[in-house]
């Protein structure tokens, strides 16, 4: 089975997927420990590599194409990264988007990186919305489209344990085919 966690900064994504590997008994490939590989490969520390990246289209798309290739070459696996959704494709038996507000993300972000909440809150959402346009400009992908994801949580409203069973209760219970030909469902709201 290949697994995909995907989701903004903050989100809890690698402990996800890291624990959801461990209890399925999968591997877990993160995409930050792939970019720390390129940096190794090409001689930069990660830090010096991210700065590159931001004015080097090649390194992103260089990661998106091995975080493809990794979909398409490997099962059983949970692959994790901003975009494991999306390049996995059709290759996913499962996909799976972590969420949470800004404000709960930024706090996490400056407690792990020992900065303050308003400057975490400031450079993530930079971040996001640089990424968004990338994404847009090199993939087309528009990143907030969820309609490719089979679940999505809000990592806010559980601990990292509960999150972990929750996906592990979904995945088990998973059958692609039960509701096959019943989707889309259009919905008709009014706010």
């Amino acid at each position: 089975m290949l697994i995909t966690v995907s989701g903004p900064p903050g989100v809890g994504k690698s402990t996800t997927a890291s624990e959801l590997a461990s209890v399925l008994d999968l591997e877990h490939i993160s995409g930050g420990d792939i970019f720390r590989e390129l940096a190794d490969e090409r001689g930069y520390t990660t830090l010096e590599f991210n700065k590159l990246a931001e004015e080097d289209d090649q390194i992103d798309r260089d990661l998106d194409q091995r975080l493809e290739q990794i979909a398409a070459d490997r099962d059983d696996v949970v692959l994790e990264s901003r975009l494991a959704g999306w390049l996995a494709g059709d290759h996913a038996d499962f996909r799976v988007w972590l969420d949470a507000p800004l404000e709960v993300r930024a706090a996490r972000i400056a407690d792990r990186e020992d900065k303050t909440v308003q400057n975490a809150r400031e450079e993530t959402a930079a971040r996001e919305g640089s990424e968004a346009d990338r994404y847009r400009e090199y993939y087309g992908i528009d990143i907030t489209d969820l309609t490719i994801y089979d679940l999505s949580i809000n990592t806010a409203r559980w601990d990292a344990e509960a999150v972990v069973d929750l996906l592990t209760t979904a995945v088990e219970d998973y059958d692609p085919d039960a509701d096959e030909g019943k989707y889309p469902v259009e919905l008709d709201y009014e706010f």
